[in-house]
């Protein structure tokens, strides 16, 4: 077997704090779809989807599926065929399969180990393969690990204090757009540019809108600061008449952003002319009046940070 052959599945390793589980459950459906969970000590999926472990915030590690088997001295004679070239490697047991005592998993590590023909380097290998077993299936991949410099967008020059922290906002983007590629986007209250940083960050193009004078200040700072374009404009999204393949619309909320009920519906009927597909998100419930602005609802999460608590839906 060739190492640069093309695995057709892969397992997706991932946790959430339990404020976010509705939102990565959420998220996660987007991105891969209808994944199949695996049983084990920690949160597994099975999916023939491609996703770099970079775009979640939840994904902990990708396995490439290379080879699987009833037994560990099949994953054993299979391995032994591995073509690894001058190319050196480690294998790690996943913890998040089945429990397996510290002792059993370095012994397992190494019967594996010993069967593959090259040079083992503990640390800085070229490939690095996990060992997985999960309900007695056995599985050997290449582990693919997030980077994470998303998280650098932590530190903004500007912010609210209840904005959008970077994680949810990272993945209300992933809920919104799955698949970038060809994909228009808007984010007509944008705010400090939380979501629209973390939609260039993954070369969606996208365009953003706010009424706040003081918001789109910050944005705009915010974007130079980590080398986005400039992509906000002043402005009511009433008013604006360009369409997009998909939005995202974070209500207003605050003492000093009290919105009627007339005024949500307005703001909801304006993101509907300008996206048929949407992500709303809500400190108050507004499920009628998403469906009054001409929106079904696909799927629905909170997330919470004390009692502060956003609704989220996804609209089409």
């Amino acid at each position: 077997m060739e190492l640069t052959s093309e695995p057709s599945e892969f397992i997706y390793m991932y946790a959430s704090h339990e404020s976010e589980t509705e939102l990565c459950r959420m998220e996660l459906n987007a991105l891969l779809g209808q994944a199949k969970p695996l049983k084990g000590r920690g949160l597994m999926l099975r999916s023939s989807r491609l996703l770099d472990p970079d775009r979640s915030p939840y994904v902990s590690m990708r396995l490439d599926v290379l080879m699987q088997g009833d037994s560990i001295e099949e994953i054993a004679r299979q391995v032994s065929e591995l073509e690894l070239g001058d190319a050196t490697f480690k294998v790690t047991y996943v913890k998040s399969g089945d429990p397996c005592s510290y002792e059993d998993q370095r012994m397992l590590e190494r019967r594996v180990g010993s069967s593959i023909r090259g040079k083992a380097e503990m640390k800085h290998p070229d490939v690095q393969f996990g060992l997985l077993s999960a309900a007695g299936q056995w599985t050997l991949g290449w582990c693919r690990y997030p980077e994470r410099a998303w998280r650098l967008h932590k530190d903004k020059p500007h912010n609210y204090s209840t904005g959008l922290s970077v994680t949810t906002a990272r993945s209300l983007v992933n809920i919104l757009v799955p698949e970038p590629a060809g994909v228009r986007a808007a984010d007509p209250c944008c705010g400090m540019g939380n979501v629209l940083i973390e939609a260039l960050s993954m070369g969606i193009d996208i365009r953003g809108w706010d009424i706040n004078p003081l918001a789109i200040r910050g944005a705009r700072a915010n974007l130079k600061h980590f080398g986005y374009p400039e992509v906000v404009t002043l402005g009511d999204m009433t008013q604006v008449t360009d369409r997009f393949d998909a939005a995202v619309l974070d209500m207003p909320y605050n003492l000093c952003s009290v919105l009627s009920t007339d005024q949500r519906l307005v703001m909801l009927q304006s993101l509907r002319r300008m996206a048929k597909r949407a992500v709303i998100v809500s400190t108050e419930e507004a499920a009628e009046s998403i469906q009054q602005a001409g929106f079904a609802i696909l799927d629905i999460a909170r997330v919470w940070k004390g009692g502060f608590v956003r609704n989220v839906w996804l609209c089409g």
